[in-house]
């Protein structure tokens, strides 16, 4: 399970937005949907989820009328606030959504749109197990309105799977893609390198694999040791070695040149995509700062610079959802230092880059030390962007340092 939830202040058991923040409804509004159920728990995973036998008191088949009225609760907050937007992106994520039947996914996005209302041309995705994708299910899905679907594949190497705890077989991810191209839905693929015991032509497997899928969408993160987890645990007991940093960097060099070979093209440090309409619209919200709100037990949420996060177990979840009560635990307002920081954490990220002038003055002289360093393109800093080199997505932390520090 996901580490203790942040320190915040109090929120209202209304869930009332305070009557100062300054709204802007010309900013895209997208909706999270987090389903905190698993099979199995992945070794590496530190995310809010649940096995069948950690739920204690809250009951899968109750969780689609249970959502629904966090749902109902969000659209009259917002409509109080005169913030009421259609969606513009809706993802599920998890966990594993398609653990739940997909008419349950397809009752929650159909109660989404009924209160907010849905953008032309909206992105909605559901994250997938390959081992629970069929061509019904993806039927059912494409049918409600979902038109993409991002599924964990994680490697395509059995020992490199078993490492991480994954249970699926990697002939199913096939299936899976097959089942959601049949039915007219954009595909994802999510890769993880740098498990213990992943040698770079395990890696290079995994990536020609991949290839073949011949996806939308290619994610590849790094493999990060989270504390509390079974993998770290593992680890500390001297059981499995720790991520070599060398080996995940030739990893990440090795994943660019291949997808670039393939007509894929970076646009976050983290992700690939065939062409601009094939970005992840919904994560792009999230890195760009726009509004969402976060459904579900241990969601976050973000609207105009206020963040809240709900209470963590689905039992406590559902308990105050059924006595009409916000399910948020906290909530906060970074400070301007805070917002600062964390604009240049994540936009620096992107491929469109970082606006020189969105940078401190007086740290705005750094940035040609990092042109000198190879960490940032010359030419995209003629034109007043921050733009990350190869070698600089790789030392990305530093560059947030130099230029925030």
């Amino acid at each position: 399970m996901a580490g203790p939830l942040p320190l915040g202040d109090p929120a209202p058991s209304d869930g009332r937005l305070p009557p100062d923040l300054a709204i802007d409804a010309s900013v895209p509004f997208s909706a999270y949907l987090h389903i905190p159920f698993c099979r199995v728990r992945c070794g590496y995973c530190d995310f809010n989820t649940y096995t069948s036998g950690e739920l204690r008191g809250a009951r899968q088949e109750d969780y689609a009328d249970t959502l629904s009225a966090e749902i109902s609760l969000a659209r009259r907050v917002l409509s109080e606030a005169g913030a009421l937007r259609p969606m513009d992106t809706v993802f599920f994520g998890g966990g594993t959504p398609t653990l739940l039947p997909a008419g349950d996914l397809a009752r929650m996005l159909e109660r989404a749109v009924d209160a907010f209302g849905m953008a032309d041309g909206a992105e909605v995705t559901v994250e997938a197990n390959p081992d629970t994708v069929t061509p019904a299910v993806a039927r059912t899905l494409a049918e409600a309105g979902v038109t993409r679907l991002s599924i964990g594949m994680q490697s395509a190497v059995p020992h490199v799977l078993a490492a991480l705890d994954r249970t699926h077989q990697p002939g199913n991810v096939r299936t899976a893609v097959e089942a959601a191209k049949d039915a007219g839905l954009a595909v994802s693929v999510d890769l993880i390198y740098g498990a213990p015991g992943e040698s770079l032509a395990d890696w290079e497997a995994s990536l020609d694999d991949a290839l073949s899928l011949e996806s939308d969408h290619i994610s590849a993160y790094a493999l990060i040791i989270e504390e509390g987890t079974k993998l770290a645990r593992q680890i500390r007991r001297g059981e499995v070695p720790r991520p070599d940093d060398d080996l995940q960097a030739d990893m990440y060099e090795l994943a660019d040149a291949r997808l670039a070979g393939a007509g894929f093209e970076w646009y976050e440090l983290s992700n690939w995509a065939r062409s601009d309409d094939q970005r992840s619209r919904h994560n792009l919200a999230y890195w760009r700062g726009n509004d969402w709100w976060g459904f579900g037990p241990g969601a976050h949420s973000h609207v105009a610079g206020l963040r809240w996060w709900n209470v963590k177990h689905p039992a406590a979840y559902a308990q105050r959802v059924a006595a009409s009560e916000s399910p948020a635990a906290g909530t906060e307002r970074p400070d301007a230092k805070a917002h600062l920081l964390e604009r240049v954490l994540l936009e620096s990220r992107l491929a469109d880059g970082l606006a020189i002038a969105d940078i401190p003055v007086q740290n705005r002289g750094r940035v040609a030390g990092l042109i000198a360093d190879g960490l940032i393109e010359g030419a995209a800093a003629l034109r007043g962007r921050v733009r990350l080199t190869l070698r600089g997505r790789l030392l990305a932390d530093a560059v947030v340092r130099a230029l925030t520090g």
